[in-house]
């Protein structure tokens, strides 16, 4: 494997498993000093320990602005700069809307959206000190409607919309902003979508045009592609990682 990322550091966020951990690891595995952020503590911190000397890991809220700000400047303070930040915490779950609750909206709204918000604006004079790369955990959800998931699609089709704002704005000064969407992934996060029980059989259906469900590595690799330096003329991508299935 190259070491794309030799002398350079990054975050990730929604470290303790999945995605997250997967994109920690392959980042290290590159060469990077990695800093693993998740709400679940001793989750970030068993990523961090798997990754060897040097490795970071903070409990943090990314839906607590105050939270974020205090432990992105306890990374910055550590690594002393900031060339990547990958956006991966996340919630989410089936539900009808009718039974969406608002404070069930809010929760999926906080994290997904408004937590890579906190944690971009925190680390985002680093990043631009270093011409740095941000790459956010979307999802195929934040580029088409789907059934039973309206709070995670509005938060993911946000975090697309953010990356483009946010590619567009800061292109001159060298920051490249992309995101990833992937459909389902093999995590342990895909246990949250279990079906209502009177969903609309055909309404699933179109969730199901996969050969297979990719491995959370499978997402790191394409993240560690869009924000290495072999990719800089790639800016405000949203890429879909769904075998096709936006395509039509």
């Amino acid at each position: 494997m190259v070491n794309r990322f030799d002398g350079k550091s990054a975050l990730v966020s929604g470290a303790a498993s999945g995605i997250g951990r997967a994109v920690a690891i392959r980042l290290a595995e590159e060469g990077a000093r990695v800093a693993c952020l998740d709400r679940d503590g001793e989750g970030a911190a068993a990523t961090a320990d798997s990754l060897g000397p040097g490795a970071l890991a903070r409990a943090c809220d990314v839906a607590d602005a105050a939270s974020v700000e205090r432990t992105v400047g306890e990374v910055l303070a550590e690594f002393e700069a900031l060339d990547v930040l990958c956006n991966a915490a996340g919630v989410g779950r089936f539900e009808r809307f009718q039974d969406v609750s608002p404070a069930g909206w809010r929760e999926v709204l906080s994290v997904n959206l408004d937590g890579t918000f906190h944690v971009v604006r925190a680390a985002l004079p680093a990043l631009l000190a270093r011409r740095g790369a941000i790459v956010s955990v979307a999802s195929l959800a934040g580029l088409r409607g789907q059934a039973y998931s309206a709070s995670y699609c509005v938060s993911k089709a946000g975090i697309v919309s953010l990356t483009r704002c946010l590619a567009v704005e800061f292109a001159k000064q060298g920051l490249r902003v992309n995101c990833v969407c992937p459909g389902g992934v093999r995590t342990p996060f895909l246990a949250n979508f279990a079906p209502p029980a009177d969903a609309d059989p055909e309404l699933l259906a179109r969730l199901n045009l996969v050969p297979r469900l990719p491995e959370p590595e499978e997402i790191a690799e394409a993240v560690a592609w869009l924000a290495c330096d072999e990719t800089t003329t790639l800016n405000g991508i949203a890429l879909p990682m769904d075998y096709g299935t936006s395509a039509g």
